[in-house]
């Protein structure tokens, strides 16, 4: 077996053991101790693959749903990659709960934002080079940056709120502004570059 694919089962095994802990007890309350000895590893191959337990938490969200999304063709499939994630954080609540309660919103916030900004910055960029608009790339930031944010907290929300909020609407809310945001690049604009 390549190193590369032994470092993937290896990471994908260290994933694995942090998701089971994190359905019966605190992500606070986890250690790597715990983690290696469940999937029958030793610390330094723990901390060759990870910093600490918040970047195996980080790998893992990106690595099981980020890196998918991803390869939505967002232009066309937007709806069907915000319902994937919506879909993932509904299977995994137990994951975003436990993760939630140990760094709370505004680092859950963060954590997804830093996947999320190119997502949304590749989507924004797309739109422009379909629509030919030219847009000023300081714009383009500025809406990479105002969407992420918006989705982002609005993931955030709706794990922690999900048992009173209707998913379906909260599909169709963000299908919309995505829709009306991507209709944007179909208008006049004065913000061309």
């Amino acid at each position: 077996m390549k190193n590369e694919q032994l470092s993937l089962k290896t990471k994908k095994a260290l994933a694995a053991s942090l998701k089971e802990a994190m359905r019966h007890k605190a992500f606070s309350k986890i250690t790597v101790k715990e983690i290696i000895q469940s999937c029958g590893v030793n610390r330094n191959t723990f901390y060759y693959h990870f910093e600490d337990i918040y970047s195996l938490l980080r790998w893992m969200l990106t690595e099981e749903a980020i890196d998918v999304v991803k390869h939505f063709d967002l232009l066309v499939d937007y709806e069907d990659a915000i319902c994937f994630i919506m879909d993932y954080v509904d299977e995994n609540d137990y994951i975003i709960s436990c993760a939630y309660d140990a760094i709370g919103r505004d680092e859950m916030k963060r954590f997804f934002y830093s996947d999320f900004i190119t997502v949304t910055s590749t989507l924004i960029n797309h739109a422009d080079e379909k629509s030919n608009k030219h847009l000023d790339p300081e714009f383009k930031e500025f809406l990479a940056k105002f969407y992420t944010e918006a989705l982002a907290g609005t993931l955030v929300d709706w794990a922690r709120e999900k048992h009173s909020r209707d998913k379906e609407k909260t599909i169709l809310y963000l299908k919309t502004i995505i829709q009306t945001g991507l209709s944007y690049f179909d208008c006049k604009s004065s913000i061309l570059h």
